[in-house]
């Protein structure tokens, strides 16, 4: 965006990171006394695998998101959801003004993000055709006018808030996509979207970062003109997903785990709901356990007695007598319904 690396403050998963944080967050809150120690440590691990990505690209985007998920994202969980909305209002504008994108315009997608968690629009947005289609309407005439003033600001050399123009229609376009694509979801093509796009959306860390092994090799190792060729970057491209969503579609069918932060997620003795010990039962009390439930659910007695080995059903009727006389009042109640 702007004079930037696409990549540093590409809009889509900016926005998505800080609903997935949010999520991840109200998960957490349920199950751990620390739920903030969690999401932090997920973070942790997410600016180690930026830093040793960073190695083999440089200019990725985790070690980005990581350090502003730490910054911002983590300390506005404790704001109240309005003040987290206005943080938002504040970051992102500030950034198209003075950035033109950036970590700036990150740290302000991601408590939107999060806002819209906190205001319930996620869970709603889903029921909506008109919504999604009204705010994509809105965002398309906001891009036609900001791609308007930026070719008159070319026009007459005004270049001082080109780049920010720039930004700022890349945000509207991404708001034209993504209600677009809302919209879409609430058609029959639904099926169909989720076959194609879903398998990489769950695993998109794993898509994201054996992409650049694959883009490396394609580049040193095959010598295709990736950086040379549209064309040939294009290509390489629908390669590159088309293996992905393969690979994808087959490792969800056989595994649970999606990528590499579910998979440290699963294995986070925290994030796993605590073990209890077992209470104690001899075996008679399984027995007893056994008649109960069976005289609770309409068995007759001779039926228990005989299961339990009682020669006389006489002994069932004295040693589960409490339950006996606890049927006997619902077969009172029912009497009593039917014949009114």
């Amino acid at each position: 965006m702007g004079d930037w690396d696409p990549w540093l403050a590409l809009p889509v998963f900016s926005l998505l990171f800080g609903i997935g944080f949010a999520l991840l967050l109200n998960s957490a809150a349920s199950r751990v006394p620390r739920p903030r120690l969690v999401l932090l440590r997920r973070l942790g691990a997410l600016l180690a695998i930026g830093l040793v990505h960073m190695l083999l690209w440089p200019g990725e985007i985790l070690t980005d998101y990581a350090v502003v998920g730490m910054l911002v994202l983590l300390p506005s969980t404790w704001l109240p959801r309005w003040a987290m909305a206005g943080l938002a209002a504040a970051l992102i504008p500030a950034a198209l003004i003075f950035g033109g994108g950036g970590p700036l315009l990150i740290a302000g997608l991601f408590p939107l993000g999060s806002t819209l968690v906190r205001y319930g629009v996620i869970e709603q947005i889903e029921r909506s055709t008109r919504g999604p289609a009204l705010l994509g309407l809105v965002f398309a005439a906001g891009l036609a006018s900001a791609l308007w003033v930026q070719a008159n600001m070319r026009a007459v050399g005004a270049t001082t808030y080109l780049s920010s123009m720039s930004s700022l229609a890349d945000l509207l376009l991404v708001g034209v996509y993504v209600c677009g694509l809302l919209v879409l979801l609430r058609t029959p093509l639904r099926p169909a979207l989720q076959f194609v796009f879903a398998p990489l959306g769950r695993m998109a860390l794993t898509d994201y970062l054996t992409a650049t092994l694959l883009v490396l090799v394609a580049s040193h190792i095959l010598g295709l003109p990736i950086g040379q060729s549209l064309t040939a970057a294009y290509w390489t491209a629908g390669a590159i997903l088309t293996a992905q969503w393969l690979f994808c579609t087959l490792w969800l069918r056989r595994y649970q785990h999606a990528q590499l932060s579910d998979a440290q997620a699963h294995r986070d003795p925290q994030q796993a709901e605590p073990k209890r010990p077992a209470p104690h039962a001899r075996l008679h009390d399984l027995r007893h356990i056994h008649a109960t439930t069976l005289l609770l659910a309409g068995v007759p007695v001779h039926v228990v007695a005989a299961r339990l080995g009682h020669a006389d059903p006489a002994i069932t009727l004295r040693v589960y007598a409490h339950v006996i006389q606890d049927q006997v009042a619902t077969a009172a109640d029912i009497f009593a319904k039917r014949t009114r």
